[in-house]
């Protein structure tokens, strides 16, 4: 039985990796568990200079999820080159993805080429997607014309593989995963989290400080199913499937949709055990579904067309 993943070229050795912004930079995890067992890590969202992030509250509690409007809070593309990533390397020996984000495609440039001497680091994930971010982020995940563009600037300066994070709130995914992929995207991620907002019943004041945030957990986990399963069939580059994920169970059916890679999002901030759990608990799952190999059902689901 083989949990193995290939992605970019790169031997993965399960296909579970902590989602951006909900595992920190990687080494805080390492007290609850062994962080070496997962099969990457996608970094906390970093931008060309320090980030506070939205005022408080940032956080607001829903049916079969969370709402969050953190704003990229992070110390700036320097210090977690200089800092961050060599307190993860000392826990951590893989390769991770740096995600990150923008106000302007200069700053993207900027950032993600300061990570092409960065050895630790094998991909970027460029978050254009982001919708809590105010005058970036989102600005740039639901224009194809405009994604492109980020796309092919980053390429012209960056020597790392691209992976570009989709938005679920446009019209068309199939689109805009076309739209980067001519751009030179060497991968795509998917999907970000929906818009959302909560009112406090007393107040009737937004809980949020921003007003609105964005909305993941288990409720979005249908969503991000079946926009992994459309862009699948519509492009010919990998897919990391995310939104949602939960449990074993939810991978195996989020690769039969078309991901060869797996990111767990929410479920870490519920419980840091999370990805501990779904990679014991996968060879079980596995051997129920009769499944000797993670690569051969990817994209299964498509041969009922």
């Amino acid at each position: 039985m083989s949990i193995n993943i290939k992605f970019l070229n790169k031997e993965f050795k399960n296909p579970i990796i902590p989602a951006s912004g909900t595992f920190g930079f990687g080494y805080e995890f390492n007290e609850f568990y062994d962080i070496s067992i997962l099969g990457s890590i996608s970094l906390k969202g970093t931008t060309l200079n320090p980030r506070y992030g939205n005022p408080l509250p940032r956080i607001a509690e829903c049916p079969n999820g969370l709402i969050n409007a953190i704003g990229l809070q992070n110390p700036g593309v320097d210090k977690v080159i200089s800092e961050e990533i060599p307190k993860l390397s000392k826990v951590y020996k893989d390769l991770v993805i740096a995600n990150v984000g923008g106000h302007s495609i200069g700053e993207y440039r900027e950032t993600c080429k300061k990570f092409n001497d960065v050895d630790k680091v094998f991909a970027i994930e460029l978050n254009i997607s982001c919708p809590n971010v105010k005058g970036g982020g989102m600005a740039f995940g639901i224009d194809k014309d405009v994604a492109s563009e980020v796309v092919r600037e980053v390429k012209k300066v960056c020597n790392k593989p691209i992976i570009v994070k989709l938005s679920p709130n446009v019209t068309n995914i199939v689109e805009m995963a076309q739209a980067v992929e001519e751009a030179g995207a060497d991968a795509i991620s998917l999907i970000n989290t929906l818009v959302g907002m909560r009112f406090d019943l007393k107040s009737a004041r937004p809980i949020i400080s921003v007003k609105k945030g964005g909305y993941s957990g288990p409720g979005i986990y249908p969503v991000a199913l079946r926009m992994v399963y459309e862009v699948y069939k519509a492009v010919n580059i990998p897919i990391i499937g995310m939104g949602g994920i939960s449990s074993a169970y939810d991978v195996i059916e989020m690769m039969y949709a078309g991901a060869s890679l797996v990111m767990v999002g929410s479920q870490n901030l519920i419980d840091p055990f999370a990805c501990k759990k779904i990679i014991e608990d996968l060879p079980r799952v596995m051997k129920e579904l009769k499944i000797d190999n993670l690569e051969s059902i990817i994209g299964k689901a498509h041969i009922y067309e």
